[in-house]
């Protein structure tokens, strides 16, 4: 629960520092005095944006912060998760500064808007008046019926596989809308994968009949240069091979005289059988080689099916044709295959469909079990809050469609008149009614949920009377149990039955205004009761009516 807060340059509170104990505590003022200041000033703890507007003219940034024992409530988890430090003592603070940066703190460690959100929403509810439009929200109502029926668990597991089941729509969708693109680009991609086929490329196949193009093309200078070649080696009058043999005759018949012509005359017979083995070679190619324009033509038709594939499909190598005609290969077999698949999911998603129905019928049972309760539960609250006729009725209805809840839309229907015509609390209820039956709701669940700090904001306008002090005593029950309860309030009845009293009031100076609270003592608070039956004048009467409310209180 809430132990203390402390608020610095925030509006027009230049520094404002307060002890909180448990129980039912009120907290008075007068209009603008500032108690919607510090319920802002708590917004930002619980991750509300920030304002700069907000910050104190001159300062240059504004604090929030926050103690509060946290030892009763099982929190452990959530510092775990968030991989936060876990402290009995748990410290919420907030920074803004003038430049619009703003920071987070849990426990004086960084932390997200997200997680302080989160941390807050199980530390603090704040009831403002505008919360009572809830009571037409049918989430809220749901709401309501889901923690009477305790069914977290449940609804933990059918939202798993709510969203297991549409994302397997979603899957089915995307396969379906694929199949559908893929049956319009069917025959192009068949037309495609045929023409590759039926050019029937090799890898090497390009170079290959390029060389042979270059070969053809130039048959005649070829045959000619190898020819001349031919002749020069192997001429009978003047050829190399012919010149090189009288060498080796000139060496062989000199070696028995100069041992080395010898060796000269084996390395020139070596090179005499290599020469010859060239010529030969020269000879049989210069007769390979001939002009065959038919032959060149077949090839250059080869070569133009191969470039103008290669142009069309805006590549450059046979290889990648060869590739892509795989693709299209796959392709093809996908788009054959795909009514099978998307027959597959449809199959996976009838299946998840009764599964989420099957465990949403589990979350109808609890909440028609809860909504019975609830009526039970408001009628006897209703009744002492001036309502002695009152009719509250749960109705349930089907979804025409399966949401993220369950199956189910719940409506709240009021009547506070004998023989009135159930409606829905906004058609039909006052403000006055709205607020105790919003009271009602609160104390209901309060005792379902452990949540260790209300704050009611005015919670009591358009009552008065003996309704305030059945309201009064509503809260002072919610502040039980290990529970605070705090309510900022106009009414003297219920002023009279907080445990403690604060007062927020406002100071000038020369310069500026100051918005303060305090603690009141017994003394102050007689007198605190006694402006708020009597006015701004302190009168004997008031005096004494307001020592009155307060002994009849503590008697």
């Amino acid at each position: 629960m809430l132990r203390s807060l402390f608020i610095q340059n925030y509006a027009l509170i230049e520094e404002l520092d307060i002890n909180f104990g448990s129980g039912f505590s009120v907290i008075t003022g007068e209009t603008g005095a500032g108690k919607s200041i510090i319920l802002g000033a708590i917004g930002l703890l619980l991750g509300q944006r920030a304002d700069v507007k907000a910050i104190r003219t001159g300062a240059s940034k504004c604090i929030i912060e926050a103690h509060f024992n946290i030892s009763a409530y099982g929190m452990r988890p959530f510092f775990e998760v968030n991989e936060l430090e876990y402290e009995e003592e748990c410290i919420l603070r907030r920074e803004v500064h003038a430049s619009g940066k703003s920071r987070a703190f849990i426990n004086d460690s960084p932390a997200s808007l997200t997680q302080m959100k989160e941390l807050g929403e199980l530390l603090i509810d704040v009831h403002s008046q505008h919360q009572n439009l809830l009571l037409n929200k049918e989430g809220f109502q749901l709401n309501v019926l889901d923690i009477l029926s305790h069914n977290e668990g449940d609804l933990s597991v059918y939202q798993l596989m709510y969203n297991e089941w549409k994302q397997a729509l979603h899957d089915l969708e995307t396969l379906i809308a694929r199949a559908e693109q893929d049956k319009a680009d069917e025959d192009y991609i068949r037309f495609q994968l045929e023409q590759l086929e039926e050019a029937g490329l090799s890898i090497d196949e390009q170079e290959k009949l390029e060389q042979e193009a270059d070969t053809l093309t130039h048959a005649e200078e070829i045959k000619a240069g190898l020819f001349r070649a031919g002749q020069t080696l192997y001429s009978e009058e003047g050829g190399l091979l012919s010149e090189l043999k009288n060498c080796l005759s000139i060496m062989l018949g000199l070696q028995n005289v100069f041992p080395v012509a010898g060796e000269l005359a084996e390395r020139l017979e070596s090179t005499f059988i290599e020469l010859k083995d060239i010529s030969q070679e020269i000879s049989g190619k210069e007769e390979s080689v001939e002009f065959n324009p038919t032959r060149l033509e077949e090839v250059n038709e080869r070569l133009n099916l191969i470039y103008t594939l290669q142009q069309k499909h805006r590549v450059s190598t046979v290889e990648e044709l060869l590739a892509l005609e795989d693709e299209y290969a796959t392709k093809l077999s996908a788009i054959t295959s795909s009514e099978e698949e998307i027959e597959k999911q449809k199959a996976r998603c009838d299946n998840l469909y009764n599964k989420v129905k099957k465990q949403a019928a589990v979350l109808t049972k609890a909440r028609m079990d809860a909504a019975r309760e609830v009526e039970q539960q408001m009628a006897s609250r209703l009744v002492p809050l001036g309502m002695p006729n009152v009719r509250f009725q749960v109705e349930m209805s089907t979804r025409k469609e399966l949401g993220l809840h369950g199956a189910d839309t719940v409506t709240f229907l009021f009547s506070a008149n004998k023989n009135g015509t159930l409606q829905s609390i906004s058609s039909v209820a006052s403000g006055g009614e709205t607020a105790r039956v919003m009271l009602s709701v609160k104390a209901m669940i309060a005792g379902a949920v452990k949540l260790p700090t209300i704050i009611f904001d005015e919670i009591d306008t358009g009552v008065s009377g003996e309704i305030a002090d059945r309201m009064a005593d509503i809260m002072e029950e919610m502040g039980e149990s290990n529970r605070q309860v705090i309510s900022i309030t106009h009414l003297p009845q219920i002023a009279a039955r907080g445990r403690v009293h604060y007062k927020v009031y406002k100071q000038d100076n020369d310069k500026e205004t100051n918005s303060h609270i305090r603690r009141l003592t017994d003394k102050e608070r007689v007198e605190e009761i006694a402006h708020m039956l009597s006015g701004a004048i302190l009168t004997e009467a008031a005096l004494n009516n307001a020592q009155a409310l307060l002994k009849g209180v503590n008697s």
